[in-house]
């Protein structure tokens, strides 16, 4: 009776909304939507609704295109913007009823949870940074910007404060709090950081963020772009990672209390494996070929692998805490670009790696990065890739990632990026006219 109630009682509120919407992405990590009478509810929830999978990349092909979109119950949020109350989902996808579908990218990441709690009994916390520019309009142009301040300018000066606040009621009238907001370094950009949570949650939470942000930032006549790098010469938007595990009575793994720097032998095995397959991977964390032009030297993106105490040139950076016991580890080459439920998945896969292959992280890195760079090499092994083609060579090279991500999505993935890359390849630029048209 009880559970017939709290159904009902789901239900009511679900209709309470003008539309229903079940959320999920593409391979590319691009947000996919289908919109719902919120009266026929009942049926979706058990049976799933249809779609077209050839349509969304790397879902499915035109011969085997049918996929099942099964809403999440306990994912269920109620958002009231201004004009429309709108009742948010985080969908799976399955090829038929009880057949979960091998290139829904969430599965991948449950499947690595499920690895690292049977085998390790390792639960995780993660706290991406969400970083986003908040801009005039979605064309490019001389008067994009909405402002011409830098990091955490004070009001009146941030023109995108009220936005941003915005975005944080928003988040709040739905159970989301934020433990800072700020503007970024960039002109128009802005950064908000929410509570860790397990990396499930966190990686559904960010699709909900990004649909909030750009809903809240078009209701005030902007446009959000979570494009990583939309300006020579600027900062990019980073999607930074932190990180930390603990045992099933909530022990932090990553501290030894009589260890160098705090780090129990875990957590230097952790970060072995994110360094030893962090090239292999790189078309993971930063999955476009604008993602590349990023990793410049002094604009915040790391060049060189490696790891460092509180240092912001590191890869991995190891941030200071108050309380040892709370340590935990920054990835700082994802963006915010790519698929997070792929991002994730393969970060503690990285990780889990290092551990098996009992590897250690070696010293921590001394001074800037910056400066250790040899821009005469077009190749070095020691560095992240320099672009989108040196990524996917890693990548086609590698069997971890291959294993990790599963054969079939492992190919629909680098098929994906692979045609994305010849894209670029092939188009001819406006600088290239500039530079060799009358040659």
């Amino acid at each position: 009776m009880k559970t017939e109630t709290r159904k009902n009682g789901k239900v009511k509120r679900i209709r309470e909304a003008d539309f229903v919407q079940i959320f999920t992405t593409d391979l590319n990590g691009r947000l996919i939507t289908l919109q719902l009478n919120p009266n026929g509810i009942e049926s979706i929830m058990e049976n799933g609704i249809g779609f077209d999978g050839s349509s969304v990349p790397g879902i499915g092909r035109v011969e085997d295109s049918d996929r099942l979109l099964m809403p999440i119950q306990n994912t269920y949020k109620l958002i009231k913007f201004k004009e429309e109350k709108i009742g948010f989902f985080i969908g799976e996808i399955y090829d038929e009823q009880g057949v979960r579908s091998c290139f829904d990218p969430r599965a991948t990441l449950e499947k690595v949870l499920i690895e690292a709690q049977s085998e390790f009994g390792f639960r995780f916390l993660v706290g991406p940074e969400h970083e986003f520019f908040l801009l005039t309009s979605e064309e490019y142009n001389k008067k994009i910007h909405t402002d011409r301040v830098g990091y955490c300018n004070a009001d009146p000066s941030d023109n995108g404060s009220y936005v941003r606040k915005s975005i944080l009621k928003v988040l709040a009238d739905c159970g989301i709090q934020f433990e800072k907001a700020h503007h970024e370094v960039t002109n128009s950009q802005h950064e908000i950081n929410l509570p860790p949570l397990d990396p499930l949650k966190a990686a559904d939470r960010t699709l909900f963020f990004n649909y909030i942000t750009k809903k809240v930032a078009e209701e005030h006549g902007y446009h959000v772009t979570f494009m990583p790098k939309p300006f020579d010469g600027k900062n990019r938007s980073a999607f930074h990672i932190h990180l930390s595990v603990q045992n099933e009575a909530g022990r932090n793994l990553f501290y030894k209390e009589d260890a160098d720097y705090g780090f129990s032998p875990t957590a230097r095995q952790f970060i072995g494996g994110i360094l030893k397959y962090a090239r292999e991977s790189s078309i993971i964390m930063a999955s476009t070929f604008n993602s590349y032009k990023a990793y410049i030297i002094e604009r915040e993106a790391p060049i060189k692998i490696g790891w460092g105490m509180k240092n912001r040139s590191s890869m991995v950076r190891i941030p200071q805490v108050n309380d040892p016991d709370k340590i935990r580890i920054e990835l700082r080459s994802p963006d915010p670009s790519g698929n997070v439920y792929l991002q994730m998945a393969v970060l503690i896969g990285m990780g889990l790696q290092g551990i098996k292959e009992n590897l250690d992280c070696g010293s921590p890195d001394n001074g800037s990065n910056y400066s250790k760079t040899n821009g005469s090499m077009l190749l070095d092994k020691n560095h992240l890739p320099k672009c989108m083609f040196e990524a996917l060579v890693e990548a086609e090279r590698s069997d971890f990632l291959r294993k990790l991500l599963g054969e079939e999505l492992y190919s629909n993935y680098i098929s994906l990026k692979i045609a994305e890359w010849e894209d670029y390849r092939i188009h001819v630029t406006a600088r290239e006219y500039h530079n060799y048209l009358k040659a």
